[in-house]
Protein backbone atom coordinates (compact mmCIF):
# COMPACT_ATOMS: atom_id res chain seq x y z
CA UNK A 1 0.00 0.00 0.00
CA UNK A 2 1.38 3.37 -1.47
CA UNK A 3 2.61 5.83 2.01
CA UNK A 4 0.36 8.82 1.75
CA UNK A 5 0.96 12.10 4.25
CA UNK A 6 -0.42 15.25 5.39
CA UNK A 7 0.84 19.15 4.52
CA UNK A 8 2.53 19.21 7.57
CA UNK A 9 3.97 15.61 7.44
CA UNK A 10 5.98 16.70 4.18
CA UNK A 11 7.28 19.96 5.73
CA UNK A 12 8.61 17.97 8.57
CA UNK A 13 10.24 15.55 6.22
CA UNK A 14 11.40 17.97 3.59
CA UNK A 15 12.25 20.80 6.81
CA UNK A 16 10.72 23.41 5.32
CA UNK A 17 7.10 25.56 6.17
CA UNK A 18 3.99 24.34 5.78
CA UNK A 19 3.46 27.43 3.42
CA UNK A 20 6.60 26.50 1.01
CA UNK A 21 4.56 22.89 0.25
CA UNK A 22 1.81 24.74 -0.89
CA UNK A 23 3.91 27.21 -2.72
CA UNK A 24 5.84 24.25 -4.67
CA UNK A 25 2.20 22.75 -5.62
CA UNK A 26 1.02 26.61 -6.71
CA UNK A 27 3.95 26.81 -9.07
CA UNK A 28 3.93 23.21 -10.69
CA UNK A 29 7.03 22.36 -8.53
CA UNK A 30 5.06 19.32 -7.67
CA UNK A 31 2.36 16.90 -8.91
CA UNK A 32 -0.80 18.00 -7.98
CA UNK A 33 -2.32 16.09 -4.83
CA UNK A 34 -4.89 14.26 -4.21
CA UNK A 35 -7.56 15.81 -2.24
CA UNK A 36 -9.80 14.38 0.69
CA UNK A 37 -13.55 15.52 0.29
CA UNK A 38 -12.89 18.13 3.27
CA UNK A 39 -9.81 20.02 1.10
CA UNK A 40 -7.12 18.66 2.59
CA UNK A 41 -4.22 17.31 0.35
CA UNK A 42 -2.68 13.96 0.12
CA UNK A 43 0.88 13.24 -0.73
CA UNK A 44 2.41 10.20 -1.55
CA UNK A 45 5.92 9.02 -2.06
CA UNK A 46 6.31 10.48 -5.42
CA UNK A 47 5.60 13.89 -3.74
CA UNK A 48 8.18 13.72 -0.93
CA UNK A 49 10.85 12.10 -3.87
CA UNK A 50 9.63 15.68 -5.98
CA UNK A 51 10.27 17.82 -3.10
CA UNK A 52 13.63 16.46 -2.60
CA UNK A 53 14.81 16.88 -6.28
CA UNK A 54 13.60 20.13 -5.99
CA UNK A 55 15.25 21.04 -2.80
CA UNK A 56 18.85 19.56 -4.30
CA UNK A 57 18.34 21.77 -8.06
CA UNK A 58 17.59 24.46 -5.68
CA UNK A 59 20.65 24.50 -4.07
CA UNK A 60 22.23 25.81 -7.38
CA UNK A 61 22.42 29.51 -7.20
CA UNK A 62 24.81 30.05 -9.73
CA UNK A 63 22.45 31.65 -12.82
CA UNK A 64 25.05 32.33 -15.28
CA UNK A 65 24.03 31.06 -18.97
CA UNK A 66 20.85 29.72 -17.70
CA UNK A 67 22.09 27.23 -15.42
CA UNK A 68 19.36 28.31 -13.11
CA UNK A 69 16.60 28.41 -15.38
CA UNK A 70 17.86 24.47 -16.88
CA UNK A 71 17.46 23.63 -13.22
CA UNK A 72 13.71 24.81 -13.16
CA UNK A 73 13.02 23.35 -16.08
CA UNK A 74 14.07 19.75 -15.09
CA UNK A 75 12.18 20.29 -11.72
CA UNK A 76 8.88 21.39 -13.63
CA UNK A 77 9.34 18.06 -16.35
CA UNK A 78 9.70 16.06 -13.04
CA UNK A 79 6.43 16.91 -11.85
CA UNK A 80 4.82 16.61 -14.93
CA UNK A 81 6.11 12.51 -14.78
CA UNK A 82 7.85 12.61 -17.94
CA UNK A 83 11.04 11.37 -16.49
CA UNK A 84 12.62 10.36 -19.56
CA UNK A 85 12.92 14.04 -20.70
CA UNK A 86 13.78 15.25 -17.02
CA UNK A 87 16.56 12.84 -16.83
CA UNK A 88 17.53 13.81 -20.65
CA UNK A 89 17.35 17.57 -19.37
CA UNK A 90 19.45 17.19 -16.14
CA UNK A 91 22.40 15.22 -18.68
CA UNK A 92 22.38 18.40 -20.85
CA UNK A 93 22.86 20.18 -17.64
CA UNK A 94 25.19 18.54 -15.73
CA UNK A 95 27.52 18.99 -19.42
CA UNK A 96 26.87 22.60 -19.00
CA UNK A 97 27.98 22.89 -16.15
CA UNK A 98 31.32 20.84 -16.84
CA UNK A 99 31.80 23.39 -20.19
CA UNK A 100 31.17 26.46 -17.36
CA UNK A 101 34.30 24.45 -14.95
CA UNK A 102 36.30 24.06 -18.39
CA UNK A 103 35.75 27.78 -19.22
CA UNK A 104 36.65 29.03 -15.72
CA UNK A 105 39.68 26.48 -15.72
CA UNK A 106 41.08 27.66 -18.97
CA UNK A 107 40.80 31.77 -17.83
CA UNK A 108 43.21 31.18 -14.63
CA UNK A 109 45.39 29.24 -17.40
CA UNK A 110 45.19 32.33 -19.69
CA UNK A 111 45.41 34.85 -16.47
CA UNK A 112 48.74 32.47 -15.60
CA UNK A 113 50.24 33.13 -19.03
CA UNK A 114 49.60 36.94 -18.93
CA UNK A 115 51.07 37.00 -15.55
CA UNK A 116 54.40 34.96 -16.73
CA UNK A 117 54.81 37.81 -19.40
CA UNK A 118 54.40 35.58 -22.28
CA UNK A 119 52.21 37.73 -24.24
CA UNK A 120 54.49 41.10 -23.76
CA UNK A 121 54.54 43.86 -25.93
CA UNK A 122 56.37 47.12 -26.25
CA UNK A 123 57.32 48.32 -22.83
CA UNK A 124 56.78 51.79 -24.26
CA UNK A 125 52.63 51.37 -25.01
CA UNK A 126 50.68 54.50 -23.67
CA UNK A 127 47.36 54.47 -24.99
CA UNK A 128 44.43 56.98 -24.09
CA UNK A 129 41.03 54.96 -22.89
CA UNK A 130 38.90 55.23 -25.75
CA UNK A 131 42.45 53.77 -27.33
CA UNK A 132 42.40 51.23 -24.64
CA UNK A 133 38.65 50.42 -24.93
CA UNK A 134 38.95 49.48 -28.72
CA UNK A 135 41.86 47.18 -28.54
CA UNK A 136 40.69 45.50 -25.80
CA UNK A 137 37.27 45.33 -27.23
CA UNK A 138 35.10 45.99 -24.25
CA UNK A 139 33.28 49.12 -23.18
CA UNK A 140 34.98 52.51 -22.42
CA UNK A 141 31.88 52.03 -19.27
CA UNK A 142 33.31 48.55 -18.28
CA UNK A 143 36.64 50.13 -18.15
CA UNK A 144 35.46 53.04 -15.78
CA UNK A 145 33.50 49.87 -13.77
CA UNK A 146 36.68 47.94 -13.16
CA UNK A 147 39.04 51.03 -12.48
CA UNK A 148 35.72 52.38 -10.12
CA UNK A 149 35.99 48.81 -8.30
CA UNK A 150 39.44 49.23 -7.62
CA UNK A 151 41.10 46.57 -10.35
CA UNK A 152 43.18 48.91 -11.44
CA UNK A 153 45.10 52.44 -10.73
CA UNK A 154 45.44 54.39 -13.80
CA UNK A 155 48.47 57.01 -13.64
CA UNK A 156 47.23 60.34 -15.44
CA UNK A 157 49.08 63.22 -17.76
CA UNK A 158 49.53 66.65 -16.71
CA UNK A 159 46.45 67.67 -18.31
CA UNK A 160 44.25 64.83 -16.51
CA UNK A 161 43.86 62.45 -19.41
CA UNK A 162 44.24 58.92 -18.25
CA UNK A 163 47.23 57.00 -19.61
CA UNK A 164 47.46 53.21 -20.09
CA UNK A 165 50.54 51.47 -19.99
CA UNK A 166 51.66 47.92 -21.37
CA UNK A 167 51.55 46.82 -17.77
CA UNK A 168 48.15 48.47 -17.08
CA UNK A 169 47.49 46.23 -20.46
CA UNK A 170 48.17 43.45 -19.09
CA UNK A 171 46.64 43.51 -15.81
CA UNK A 172 43.43 44.38 -18.37
CA UNK A 173 43.49 41.45 -20.57
CA UNK A 174 43.62 38.89 -17.25
CA UNK A 175 40.11 40.92 -15.34
CA UNK A 176 38.62 40.80 -18.94
CA UNK A 177 39.39 37.05 -19.33
CA UNK A 178 38.07 36.10 -16.15
CA UNK A 179 35.02 38.15 -16.23
CA UNK A 180 34.47 36.65 -19.21
CA UNK A 181 34.40 33.68 -17.46
CA UNK A 182 32.12 34.79 -15.06
CA UNK A 183 34.68 35.68 -12.09
CA UNK A 184 33.23 37.81 -9.78
CA UNK A 185 34.95 41.20 -9.21
CA UNK A 186 35.20 40.70 -5.53
CA UNK A 187 37.16 37.47 -6.54
CA UNK A 188 39.34 39.28 -9.09
CA UNK A 189 40.40 42.19 -6.77
CA UNK A 190 40.82 39.25 -4.15
CA UNK A 191 43.59 37.80 -6.43
CA UNK A 192 45.08 41.25 -7.66
CA UNK A 193 45.61 42.43 -4.34
CA UNK A 194 47.15 39.00 -3.23
CA UNK A 195 49.63 39.14 -6.30
CA UNK A 196 50.88 42.59 -5.75
CA UNK A 197 52.45 41.18 -2.03
CA UNK A 198 53.58 37.77 -4.23
CA UNK A 199 53.88 36.62 -6.95
CA UNK A 200 54.23 33.23 -6.14
CA UNK A 201 50.78 33.07 -4.98
CA UNK A 202 48.56 30.15 -6.06
CA UNK A 203 45.69 31.75 -8.97
CA UNK A 204 43.54 29.27 -8.66
CA UNK A 205 43.03 29.09 -5.10
CA UNK A 206 43.53 32.65 -3.59
CA UNK A 207 40.45 33.53 -6.36
CA UNK A 208 38.32 30.76 -4.62
CA UNK A 209 38.70 31.27 -1.07
CA UNK A 210 37.72 34.69 -0.04
CA UNK A 211 39.34 36.23 2.84
CA UNK A 212 37.70 35.28 6.68
CA UNK A 213 36.79 39.46 7.48
CA UNK A 214 34.68 39.38 3.84
CA UNK A 215 31.20 40.80 4.72
CA UNK A 216 28.94 39.80 1.84
CA UNK A 217 30.30 36.32 -0.13
CA UNK A 218 28.39 36.04 -3.19
CA UNK A 219 28.74 32.61 -5.48
CA UNK A 220 30.82 33.91 -7.94
CA UNK A 221 33.24 35.15 -5.50
CA UNK A 222 33.75 31.01 -5.08
CA UNK A 223 33.18 29.89 -8.36
CA UNK A 224 35.14 27.14 -8.74
CA UNK A 225 33.89 25.49 -5.69
CA UNK A 226 30.10 26.74 -6.36
CA UNK A 227 30.61 25.12 -10.01
CA UNK A 228 32.02 21.77 -8.14
CA UNK A 229 28.72 21.57 -5.79
CA UNK A 230 26.23 21.92 -8.48
CA UNK A 231 27.70 19.22 -10.72
CA UNK A 232 27.51 16.98 -7.07
CA UNK A 233 23.79 18.24 -6.94
CA UNK A 234 23.09 17.54 -10.81
CA UNK A 235 24.60 14.01 -10.21
CA UNK A 236 22.38 13.54 -6.96
CA UNK A 237 19.46 14.63 -9.35
CA UNK A 238 20.19 12.47 -11.70
CA UNK A 239 20.40 9.27 -9.46
CA UNK A 240 16.88 10.36 -7.77
CA UNK A 241 15.19 10.76 -11.63
CA UNK A 242 16.26 7.37 -12.31
CA UNK A 243 14.71 6.30 -8.76
CA UNK A 244 11.31 8.04 -9.22
CA UNK A 245 10.91 6.85 -13.16
CA UNK A 246 11.16 2.97 -11.45
CA UNK A 247 8.24 3.78 -9.17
Amino acid sequence: MENTYKTSEVAKIIGIHPNTVRLYEEIDFIPKPARLPNGYRVFTDVHIEQFKLARTALKVEIIQNGLRKRAIEIIKTSATGDFDKAIYLTKMYINQIKKEQRHAKEAIVIAEQLLSGSEQGENNTSLSRKETAEYLQVSIDTLRNWEMNGLLIVKRKKNGYRVYTEEDIRILKIIRTLRCANYSLSAILRMLNALSKSSEVNICKVIDVPKEDDDIIYVCDTLLSSLKNAEENAESMLNRLKKMKKF
